[in-house]
């Protein structure tokens, strides 16, 4: 006798599928955050290298201007050596034309000395040789002193080295005189034939002297 043949309940079979089919979207459901991870993971390490990137940019401009400020430092270094060198050589080359000019004027009343000077031995002459009751007399001496007193004017002097030690550098013997009652040393000057004259610590002219022996 035949073995009678399971039924499968149709109902049965449809809600199995039915279950079947909701539950594979809760599996991709469940996939879906799995599969986003490791694009979430990559996020940091895009802005590690965004930063590294800005970092890099900031120090090669810092350094960019610390170099200009170096170059700027230098040409400021140059451009003070070259003023204080420029003053230095002003100040000099015053300095040098003053010293030129003060030559040259101190050349110019020397010259001019050496032309009045024998005018003025002139006049002292006369004033030896006058009478003192010549009536020119009082005249020669105001033109005399006159004179005198211009050459003073521009620096010049004159000088009468009686009873001084003999100096080549001031006097020009022209005589020895044997040693008188007065005494002096061997070597004093004992008369002056004609006054020296000098500009400063320039002499312009000796005096003439005598010197004793």
């Amino acid at each position: 006798m035949p073995e009678p043949k399971p039924t499968i309940d149709q109902g049965a079979s449809e809600n199995g599928a039915q279950q079947s089919s909701e539950r594979e979207p809760a599996s991709e459901q469940q996939q879906t955050p799995g599969a986003a991870a490791p694009g979430a993971g990559a996020a940091p390490g895009a802005d590690a290298a965004g930063h590294d990137d800005d970092g890099a940019d900031a120090s090669a401009e810092l350094k960019g201007d610390l170099d200009e400020l170096g170059a700027l430092a230098a040409k400021r270094d140059e451009y003070l050596a070259l003023a204080q060198r420029t003053q230095a050589d002003f100040e000099n080359y015053r300095k040098r034309v003053a010293r030129d000019a003060a030559a040259a004027q101190e050349r110019g009343v020397t010259a001019l000395a050496k032309e009045l000077l024998p005018a003025l031995d002139n006049l002292d002459r006369a004033v030896e040789a006058a009478a003192k009751d010549d009536p020119l007399l009082e005249g020669v001496r105001l033109a005399r002193a006159e004179l005198s007193a211009g050459l003073a004017r521009v620096g010049i002097e004159s000088f009468c080295p009686v009873g001084e030690p003999f100096d080549p550098e001031l006097h020009e013997a022209v005589a020895t005189a044997e040693q008188g009652a007065d005494g002096h040393p061997s070597g004093t000057v004992v008369e002056v034939y004609q006054h020296g004259y000098r500009l400063g610590n320039s002499i312009i002219r000796p005096a003439r002297v005598v010197v004793a022996a």
